[in-house]
């Protein structure tokens, strides 16, 4: 704030902000459909979020979280672009942490990028089996009690961290 003194009218009181937090889909962007992204853009405007940020996975991290193979980060980043330019979505940001690495990035070191980065609370989007990855990780317990969940679409399978916290986390469909 600036230590030089401003002149407000009598009575003056800001206004306070409507939109609040972040929600971060976190996903390779593989087999991510347009309809998907539009159903996150949704969920930000229903839920009065101040952003959404995508977050594109490396193909180094995705090889180790998942095993499947993927397309270069690059082409992936330019359908997200692209999409977002058909959207004219001036509150969506593609985040480029991992472009910037070309590396294998864990997902302690993301959410701790994301969470200094970008206003709270924040909600991690993730597909179902990105949820029960991530909850399989060590880490999962330190992170869920500081973040929120989104699952796109519930797996049949819940991993049991996941039913163990089913209070921190929500299915979008």
């Amino acid at each position: 704030m600036s230590e030089l003194p401003q002149k407000v009218p009598f009575g003056y009181e800001p206004q306070e902000e409507d939109r609040k937090g972040t929600i971060v889909y976190y996903d390779s962007f593989e087999h991510v459909s347009d309809r998907e992204l539009d159903l996150a853009a949704l969920t930000v405007k229903e839920r009065s979020f101040a952003r959404l940020v995508l977050y594109p996975l490396h193909e180094q991290t995705v090889k180790r979280m998942s095993k499947e193979p993927v397309s270069a980060l690059y082409k992936r980043e330019d359908k997200l672009y692209e999409w977002k330019r058909e959207r004219e979505s001036v509150n969506v940001v593609v985040e480029r942490l991992e472009a910037k690495r070309k590396k294998y990035t864990p997902i302690d070191s993301a959410l701790r990028h994301i969470a200094e980065t970008y206003p709270g609370p924040l909600f991690l989007l993730l597909s179902g089996e990105t949820a029960n990855a991530f909850a399989s990780y060590s880490s999962f317990e330190e992170w869920i009690v500081k973040l929120r969940l989104l699952v796109i679409v519930e797996p049949r399978i819940l991993h049991p961290k996941l039913l163990q916290y089913r209070h921190r986390w929500d299915s979008l469909v």
